[in-house]
């Protein structure tokens, strides 16, 4: 039977303690001399719990006079890290990916009709301008269509859902041959795409916002595929 490491146990403990409140996000946690006093384990363990928890993503160590553990709660940077770390250690295929976002982003979309605020249809309306510029390089147009997708992401003010399609839209970019793939009309069909989207979006047409996106993300599933079948697209981090 394999004995859990001290330093697991309290980090455990101290996690717990986190994710029930009982450290407010921003306070600090008991000094490390109080840590060692309170529990009876050796600095060297109160250290490495702490480590554990500043690479869980659940406290920031400072150093200093005024340092310490401070408690930070995560959010969709969180979820998008670990999301991502799964993608590329387990090899995710291309399909399965866009499998993914056919699921979830027309559900983006409908959320982020219901939801959106002044700035998100700034946000989206930047990345649609952005898309649209002709004399944009494939890099500034590909990087804008990360950033619409993301947009219509937060626009739904669901941590969870932001944080999937931010790893899974850098991880589509990464993996497709987009030189291979991307050219004017493709440029032209997604920039009108994404404006149509993002003006259900404006509308508060959550109905249209759903079917759109639906259409949209099916058809580039479809596209992408066909390219997949004539060159080898590598899945990041292969």
């Amino acid at each position: 039977m394999q004995v859990p490491k001290a330093s697991d146990v309290l980090a455990d403990d101290l996690r717990e303690r986190i994710l029930r409140g009982e450290f407010r996000e921003g306070t600090a946690l008991p000094p490390e001399r109080e840590l060692v006093t309170q529990t009876q384990m050796s600095r060297t363990t109160v250290r490495e719990a702490l480590r554990i928890l500043e690479v869980q993503g659940l406290v920031r160590i400072k150093t200093g006079r005024s340092g310490g553990a401070f408690v930070q709660v995560p959010g969709e940077e969180s979820v998008a890290s670990s999301v991502s770390l799964m993608i590329r250690g387990r090899q995710i295929r291309l399909a399965a990916l866009l499998e993914t976002r056919e699921a979830i982003e027309p559900a983006c979309a409908r959320l982020a009709a219901r939801y959106r605020t002044d700035a998100d249809l700034a946000r989206l309306a930047h990345a649609d301008e952005a898309i649209a510029a002709e004399e944009g390089s494939l890099t500034d147009f590909l990087r804008a269509n990360v950033d619409w997708h993301v947009a219509v992401a937060v626009a739904s003010h669901n941590e969870l859902l932001t944080g999937f399609i931010s790893a899974l839209s850098e991880a589509i970019y990464t993996s497709t041959d987009n030189r291979g793939f991307v050219d004017a009309e493709v440029r032209r069909v997604t920039a009108q795409a994404h404006q149509s989207i993002t003006e259900a979006i404006r509308g508060r047409d959550a109905d249209a916002a759903f079917r759109r996106m639906t259409r949209h993300v099916h058809e580039y599933v479809q596209a992408v595929l066909e390219v997949e079948e004539r060159t080898a697209i590598d899945v990041p981090g292969s």
